[in-house]
This record gives C-alpha cells, structure tokens and sequence, in this order.
C-alpha cells in the first residue's frame, strides 16, 4: 500500500484529491495538511511514502517546505500538485528535489500514475517539461539561479533586496513603474518565487547584496 499525505490549504482540494485516490485499491491517504509548517509535523510523525504537495501555502513558501521536507523525511517521494504551469516552476522544482510536477487541471488516472511511479522511486514529467530538460542539458544544474536573470534584472533584484520601492527603482534606473513591475514579475517566474520578500532572502543568502 502506498501511504499518501496531501499538504493544500485548500479544504475543497484536499477532499477532491482523497476522493480522486479512494478508486485505487493500492493508495491510502493517510494524512493532511493546510499549511507548511502542519505539513512537516505531520510528515514526521506518519512517514508517508509520497507527499502531495502545493506550492503556494501560507506561510512557508512551497520551496521552503520542499526543502525542509527532503531534510526531513529521508525517503518519502514529494509530488508538486499546483495551480501553476508546468513551464513557471517544474524545472527549478525538479532540481529541488521533487519527483514530479503536475498541473491542478491533470486528469485523476495520470495523477495516480504519478504517485505509483514516485513510490517506486522514479520521477514523473509530462512530455512538455522532458522537453525544456532536454534543452536545458548544457547548463550546470549546480549553477545559481540568479545566472538565469538578464543583467537588467539581476539589478533590479540588487535593489529590491536593497529596500527600494518600486517606484524608487524606476526614477534610478529612468524606466517606469510598469516596466520594473515587469522586471520583478520575470524574475519572481525565473527564481519560482511568489513575493519581494522571498527575492531579499535569495539576495542575501547569495551575498548579491552588501
């Protein structure tokens, strides 16, 4: 039997994913969370096989228990379930340590497939993302993330991390405030961050702010 657990703050999700995995006779959930930190006790305490995970929870960003999760639990297969396409966060997720990302809108018999898969240890993508690995095979996977930001935005996330405010960007570098909540919007895509706060945190862990 494969124990599953689900972190989602969504209750209504949550209920649909059990209710999706209760027609597979070889799958249990076993136990359920709505925020991060919940998720971590909770994944302590049953050791699950394989956990379902979304990445945009309160609190704790998703990255940040996905980390915590593969510090923790030695073992347990982690499958990103999210909201987000496939082509904003899988890779970086993949990297991470995930061993499958999928979309909300995947289709119950692939989201099964997935689970029997990563219990066995073996890692699910969809077609589109084998593709952008494949093109990516060049790259150093142990390279920063910042590389991937054009010089543009790799200043732009110097300053934001410095304090400025958006508006306090524009009237330095004389572009407009639409333009540099463009450059955040990119970045926030090409570091799979969802807020400024998580930007300042990567800044100063990777010293590219004094």
């Amino acid at each position: 039997m494969i124990r599953v657990m689900i972190i989602d703050d969504h209750p209504i999700v949550r209920t649909g994913i059990k209710s999706l995995l209760a027609g597979a006779s070889d799958i249990e959930v076993v136990c359920e969370a709505a925020d991060g930190e919940d998720g971590l006790v909770q994944a302590a305490r049953v050791h699950p096989d394989v956990i379902i995970l979304d990445i945009s929870l309160p609190g704790m960003s998703g990255m940040e228990v996905l980390q915590s999760l593969k510090q923790q639990t030695h073992g347990a297969a982690i499958l990103v379930l999210s909201l987000h396409p496939e082509d904003r966060y899988a890779i970086r997720l993949l990297r991470a340590g995930a061993s499958a990302y999928l979309t909300k809108g995947a289709p119950a018999e692939t989201l099964i497939r997935a689970i029997r898969k990563v219990s066995r240890g073996g890692k699910y993508i969809s077609s589109k993302v084998a593709e952008r690995l494949a093109f990516n095979l060049d790259l150093d996977s142990d390279s920063p993330l910042h590389d991937n930001l054009s010089r543009r935005e790799l200043e732009v996330t110097r300053l934001l991390a410095s304090g400025k405010t958006v508006t306090e960007i524009g009237r330095q570098l004389a572009i407009s405030v639409k333009t540099v909540s463009t450059y955040r919007r990119r970045i926030l895509e090409k570091l799979a961050m969802q807020s400024t706060a998580e930007i300042v945190r990567y800044a100063v862990e990777n010293r590219l702010v004094e």
